[in-house]
């Protein structure tokens, strides 16, 4: 087990017009699930990969532990990584799949036995050990492939989307062991993921990257509460947060002729740089019905009903006198007993201090709303 720390590590692929992972600057503490998260193409596998030892670092550093590891081969860094596609070999029983590391570190046949079959016992595996990959389920093949890393007993765990081949059902079920059996080894673990639910339901961190660039690092409680900026905002959540740019004044943000109470903080702040707009965010279930006169009006497109829960997608009915684009669909939690009718319009009133106030050209958090 040991402390991970990227040091403005950076890589850029020749011929590249910005880097893949841009000076990434991030401590990982000893024992931690660390969850990298963002959309395709945001560098949070290039970054696994950095720490793997399989893409070269061109600039900063990188430490696991005392050590500086950034030049280091891959057997050297003492870290056991589980790949999206299991990698399996398929003449292997499953036994001989998870004890083959330890078999080419020349490690005894007992000891091999002895490590194997503890893990099989951990991951429910012990029955299977006798057979090949062909005959087991995906769910299988996923836990002996997290049977092949455990058994080595390194000091980090590596997992780069290893859920992404499970049906939906069983993902839901295997995140749950693996965050379970992640608290029981201790052991510090990065894990990439381009699910945002995922990464909030197992991390105790998550970090967010876009274009390369790290957005935020923080518990999944204060990412959802308090994101640093428009894009975080837009992302964690399910539904996503609704945004939109308005104009200031005195009582607060003008949503047609509707007022919203910003907070006098970011009111002020936002005066000082010379700027009387802003970007205001709210989450679906931050809203409540109210009647015509108190709240803004909200068409309902379609209805999302789940059970325990509905969701209306509709559009703001404001008028002509609006900046905000007649076509831009909004969401609202509303009562999954009661839920409204296509093409009905509802009004809406913000609860107190659930907006989100961020700066309308950088996107940057203002204030304390939220």
């Amino acid at each position: 087990m040991a402390p991970i720390t990227f040091d403005k590590a950076t890589r850029t692929y020749p011929g590249a017009p910005r880097p893949a992972v841009d000076a990434l600057d991030l401590d990982i503490a000893d024992g931690e699930f660390l969850v990298l998260v963002g959309p395709s193409g945001c560098g949070k596998s290039t970054s696994l990969r950095m720490l793997a030892g399989l893409e070269e670092v061109t600039g900063g550093s990188i430490r696991i532990g005392d050590h500086d590891v950034t030049h280091s081969a891959p057997k050297d860094r003492d870290i056991a990584m589980v790949f999206q596609n299991y990698a399996l070999y398929p003449h292997m029983t499953v036994a001989e799949n998870m004890g083959f590391a330890l078999k080419i570190a020349g490690r005894s046949k007992a000891e091999i036995r002895s490590r194997v079959e503890e893990t099989a016992q951990i991951l429910d595996l012990t029955p299977f050990l006798g057979r090949k990959p062909k005959a087991l389920s995906g769910g299988q093949r996923q836990r002996v492939a997290m049977g092949r890393a455990i058994v080595r007993q390194p000091r980090c765990f590596l997992m780069d989307e290893p859920l992404s081949n499970l049906d939906a059902k069983l993902r839901v079920q295997t995140r749950t062991q693996i965050a379970a059996l992640q608290r029981r080894l201790g052991v510090t673990t990065v894990y990439v993921t381009h699910d945002q639910v995922e990464a909030m339901t197992m991390g105790d961190r998550v970090a967010l990257l876009k274009d390369g660039l790290l957005q935020q690092c923080d518990t999944p409680r204060h990412l959802y509460d308090r994101p640093a900026n428009t894009f975080v905002a837009g992302f964690i959540g399910s539904p996503a947060m609704n945004i939109l740019d308005v104009e200031l004044g005195e009582g607060g943000a003008h949503i047609g002729e509707y007022v919203v109470p910003v907070p006098r903080g970011a009111r002020a702040e936002l005066s000082r740089q010379g700027v009387t707009a802003a970007t205001l965010g709210f989450r679906p279930e931050s809203v409540e019905l109210v009647g015509p006169a108190e709240g803004f009006p909200f068409q309902v497109g379609v209805v999302e009903e789940l059970g325990s829960d509905a969701y209306a997608y509709g559009t703001l009915d404001l008028g002509p006198a609006t900046t905000i684009a007649p076509e831009a669909q909004f969401i609202a939690r509303v009562d999954a007993r009661r839920p409204p009718a296509k093409g009905e319009t509802l009004h809406l009133r913000i609860r107190e201090s659930e907006e989100h106030v961020f700066h309308p050209t950088t996107g940057v958090r203002i204030g304390e709303g939220g």
